[in-house]
């Protein structure tokens, strides 16, 4: 499953003013509330909840509103969109947002507006976004890339393989075979050691406690992630903690 180049993604609102404006990146314009009007390069469209729109990289745009409101802007490598699926989204720039479409913005909306948003999700949830806008079906990688990262965002959701499943629109067995072709393991030991790394961040960086960092990494209770730590890494939680200090720069 080859990665997408680094995106980034921002909210922002739009006030009368109208300044145009060029990036060597290309950009996804995705309305969460509101309206907006959009120039690019001469052509207009109206953007709301329902309409996005995507701007070419080194393309001139404005946008402007005379009313509250909030877009998603995703700032994305333009080569991206200049191959394979994906190309014919430069071809209509002002796009419909389907229904499934308008689910992946408001879920990204409530994401982006979390502090700390975490580029792994973006960089998971961009290429079913991509499909969505794109093709008729999202293709199965950019579904598991999307529910990977989502994972990876809220590893304490109780993740059981038919949630996974059911994330990511997938069969059971289809699942098991895409974790398997792409990933080289089983869903459940990827969210296990998904959850461990989490559990190894909070335990280096933060002064949450141990039975705390258990129950919002997904275990069910302090000796259960004792037992996990025990299991993939011979040692337990605070012995890594304490480690883990030791070794920390002095200036930390």
């Amino acid at each position: 499953m080859e990665p997408l180049p680094p995106v980034d993604l921002h909210l922002r609102s739009y006030g009368g003013g109208r300044e145009g404006d060029r990036h060597a990146y290309a950009q996804l314009v995705l309305p969460v509330s509101g309206t907006v009007m959009l120039d690019i390069e001469g052509r207009q469209g109206r953007l709301d909840p329902v309409h996005g729109a995507v701007v070419a990289a080194g393309a001139w745009h404005a946008q402007w509103s005379a009313v509250a409101n909030r877009s998603i802007i995703v700032d994305i490598d333009g080569a991206v969109l200049e191959q394979g699926p994906w190309q014919g989204l430069l071809e209509r720039p002002f796009a419909p947002l389907g229904a499934a479409a308008r689910k992946l913005v408001e879920f990204m909306g409530i994401m982006a507006a979390r502090p700390g948003h975490a580029p792994s999700l973006v960089q998971g949830w961009m290429p079913l976004l991509l499909d969505t806008l794109a093709l008729d079906a999202p293709q199965p990688a950019s579904r598991l890339a999307a529910l990977l990262a989502r994972m990876e965002a809220e590893p304490g959701l109780p993740w059981t393989t038919e949630a996974m499943a059911r994330a990511a629109h997938l069969s059971v067995s289809r699942l098991h075979a895409l974790f398997r072709e792409a990933l080289d393991t089983s869903p459940h030991d990827w969210l296990l050691q998904c959850r461990i790394r989490r559990v190894c961040e909070w335990l280096a960086g933060t002064e949450r406690t141990v039975a705390e960092i258990a129950l919002a990494a997904g275990f069910s209770d302090q000796s259960a992630l004792t037992r996990a730590l025990r299991r993939t890494m011979d040692c337990t939680p605070a012995a890594y903690r304490r480690a883990s200090r030791e070794t920390r720069p002095k200036n930390q």
